[in-house]
């Protein structure tokens, strides 16, 4: 295997407290040693004037395999998730079987072993996400499942939702929540607010979320499991993890970079591309959630990446399936919205997209220190591009035609370059 030296970058790694101009040695797969020493014998790549990032992790990714693999494959999905920076992603289970057995979790395995970075999966709660019965989930998590969740939608049977927090506590592994109320979501297709009654269109209540928030913060808290609510969408929630959080549990939260960076007025376009769930909040909860995250109050961002066959989305907006895609775009978003806005720093954004998630899910990455693996994401900080082309089989992106700045242009898997742009 080849011997790299990333040279006269500025390496960013908040697990190891590292933020400084100094040169990135990999040999075999691994990180070798961090600083000036002799690149006799190693390829040299220069990377001046670039920051040098652990790889970075997104664990709320929908790859719709198998079922739906004109939207998205395993092999499609990781290789948008390269050009857009991530060498560790986590797949969620709603596919079409689930993913809710041994075999199932194995099938994602064995998919990506010829994926350019590392791909976990994420195992259902119920069996068939049918909300009766639980998986195996002892079985599952020997296999490999990370973590388990219904997402998608939540887990209405509340003692069966206490069950799996037990079994997961047990596992060692966390449980994450789509929190949705759906008797109040029912028929909903945007927030419910001032938008959704100017466009005559039935909304999904702030509360929707919320009370599932509450009520599965306080079984966590009963049995004293890991829980991670997934794409937090209003302040009240935030307000709860928080609380939770004071008292001692095991809560963690993640958002997406388009509930940082749009808002409910977008809806009035009526492009489907802009119909996601939990849906795209009013311009105060949007300010609410960018404080939220710069005061340190969310865990990580996590792009939910969900990818739609353009036929599936080229409807009327109240028809048109939820989701976005987002693996491609993730970094550009947040640097523009937070880095170049001066709200939130390097070292920040690798940890909300690097070290956080790798910890919620107890992955091996988020880190450059001596032995990890040489999973990397170099990024150019001032690099303007457009939105436009996808590697992802999907494009149902809310970003189309805008102007980013700051992109990755190199990662690294392993120790083998999986993409680069420019360099």
């Amino acid at each position: 295997m080849k011997k790299i030296v990333l040279r006269g970058g500025r390496v960013v790694d908040p697990a190891e407290k590292i933020n400084r101009i100094t040169d990135v040695f990999i040999r075999n797969g691994k990180i070798e040693k961090l600083g000036k020493f002799s690149t006799r014998g190693y390829e040299e790549i220069d990377v001046s004037g670039l920051v040098v990032a652990p790889g970075f992790v997104d664990i709320h990714t929908h790859l719709r395999e198998p079922g739906r693999e004109d939207s998205e494959t395993i092999l499609s999905g990781a290789t948008a998730a390269a050009a857009g920076g991530f060498t560790s992603i986590a797949c969620m289970p709603n596919t079409d079987p689930p993913i809710d057995s041994i075999d199932a979790v194995r099938f994602v395995y064995d998919r990506a072993k010829n994926a350019p970075i590392k791909v976990y999966p994420i195992a259902s709660i119920t069996k068939g996400q049918n909300g009766e019965e639980l998986t195996d989930m002892i079985d599952c998590a020997r296999a490999g499942a990370v973590a388990f969740s219904e997402d998608g939608k939540s887990v209405a049977n509340t003692d069966l939702m206490l069950n799996a927090l037990e079994y997961s506590k047990m596992l060692g592994v966390p449980i994450i929540s789509h929190c949705e109320e759906p008797s109040l979501s029912k028929n909903g297709v945007m927030n419910e607010g001032e938008v959704s009654d100017l466009l005559g269109l039935r909304g999904i209540p702030k509360a929707a979320e919320e009370i599932i928030v509450y009520r599965d913060i306080t079984l966590s808290e009963y049995v004293g499991a890991r829980l991670h609510i997934a794409h937090i969408s209003t302040h009240r929630s935030v307000v709860a993890v928080q609380e939770a959080k004071k008292s001692g549990a095991h809560i963690t939260s993640e958002i997406t970079p388009h509930h940082l960076a749009l808002s409910d007025i977008e809806v009035k376009k009526f492009d489907p591309n802009f119909k996601v769930n939990p849906p795209l909040r009013d311009d105060r909860e949007l300010a609410l959630l960018r404080s939220d995250l710069v005061k340190g109050k969310i865990d990580c961002i996590a792009t939910d990446h969900a990818p739609h066959a353009e036929q599936d989305k080229a409807v009327e907006f109240s028809v048109a399936p939820f989701g976005m895609t987002g693996l491609e775009t993730a970094i550009g978003v947040i640097f523009t919205e937070f880095y170049h806005t001066k709200r939130l720093s390097l070292t920040q954004i690798v940890s909300l997209m690097s070290t956080v998630p790798a910890s919620i899910l107890n992955l091996p990455a988020g880190t450059l220190k001596k032995g990890a693996a040489a999973d990397i994401t170099v990024l150019d900080t001032q690099k303007e591009w457009t939105v436009e082309n996808f590697r992802s089989k999907s494009k149902n992106s809310p970003f189309i035609g805008r102007i980013l700045v700051g992109k990755a242009v190199m990662t690294i898997s392993d120790g083998k370059i999986v993409y680069s742009d420019g360099i």
